[in-house]
């Protein structure tokens, strides 16, 4: 697995223990935070977390103080959810509830598929699987996205070892 960077670090030891807490329904990480906890070498710049919109609504209530609401998320055009960005320590933290992806045939919900649990210094991060992520960033159809999923995809190349002889 790839070093974990400091930032991100934490950013997630003060965030999963308060998702843990106050989200009621399944919740997980996704984009570059989540590719990096699977191993891939991404930069973070943010923290990406999916909930649902009930949730994404109790968690902007709980953070009300820490809400950055100067920030506007790009390819609103593409995404639709409860979104709002917040200031952590380490990085910023955008959550989205209920996030919904148009591709041209209308608006459909992301589905996170199968969630894995990556343990951080005691923590349990739940992000989808190595196959659903890659789903989701092609889906997302975007630059950072595609090579986002291209560093994940390489993950999945067995590594070769020298094949020594005793001879």
């Amino acid at each position: 697995m790839s070093h974990i960077p400091p930032a991100l670090f934490v950013a997630l030891t003060e965030l999963v223990p308060e998702l843990h807490v106050h989200c009621v329904e399944p919740w997980c990480l996704v984009g570059s935070a989540a590719a990096r906890l699977l191993g891939a070498e991404v930069d973070v710049a943010d923290v990406d977390v999916l909930t649902s919109a009930a949730d994404a609504d109790a968690l902007a209530a709980l953070w009300a103080d820490r809400r950055d609401a100067a920030h506007a998320p790009a390819d609103d055009d593409r995404f639709r959810s409860r979104f709002a960005r917040y200031r952590f320590p380490g990085l910023p933290v955008e959550v989205m509830g209920g996030l919904e992806l148009d591709r041209g045939e209308g608006w459909q919900p992301v589905s996170p598929g199968r969630l894995v649990l990556v343990g951080v210094q005691g923590l349990a991060v739940p992000v989808p699987s190595l196959d659903d992520q890659i789903r989701i960033l092609d889906a997302f159809g975007r630059d950072k996205d595609r090579a986002r999923a291209n560093s994940l995809r390489r993950l999945r190349q067995p590594s070769v070892l020298p094949i020594v002889s005793s001879s």
